[in-house]
């Protein structure tokens, strides 16, 4: 998928934002923050409004714009563009990958039906091994049995 780093439309604007958003929340760092439960809530809050303001000023949107657009504080949307909250470094690392990756996003998307029929072929392999491990177990068995 290929996600535009200036974007002109809302449409766009709203992908950038998303884009930025997961990215940020599935780096192995960002799921170890957000396990807690306690702090869950303000970490993914933050991490939206860090990514919805880096979305936007992409856009060329001003400070007061995106502030209003968002609902947040001029200082506030300031401080995650400016990096000066963990939230903003994070997204605007993401950011920067993306840059790099010339704006070329790939999610590995996995098949609800196609995942279902490996987890079968699995538990029937594990079954099948099972079988065999407890028939070996009755040879060795019957083999002590008969010393």
């Amino acid at each position: 998928m290929q996600v535009s780093l200036t974007p002109v439309s809302k449409k766009d604007i709203h992908l950038l934002e998303t884009v930025l958003l997961v990215k940020t929340i599935f780096r192995p760092d960002v799921i170890e923050m957000i396990k807690d439960p306690a702090e869950r809530v303000t970490w993914l809050d933050s991490l939206a409004v860090a990514a919805g303001a880096f979305a936007r000023r992409q856009a060329g949107m001003s400070i007061p714009e995106i502030a209003e657009e968002l609902g947040r504080s001029e200082a506030t949307i300031r401080k995650h563009l400016n990096q000066e909250t963990k939230a903003g470094k994070l997204v605007a690392e993401t950011l920067e990958e993306l840059r790099k990756a010339g704006g070329k996003v790939e999610f590995e998307v996995i098949d609800a039906l196609e995942y279902k029929a490996k987890v079968s072929k699995v538990k029937e392999e594990l079954s099948k091994a099972l079988e065999e491990v407890k028939d070996a177990l009755n040879k060795i068995e019957d083999a002590l049995n008969s010393l």
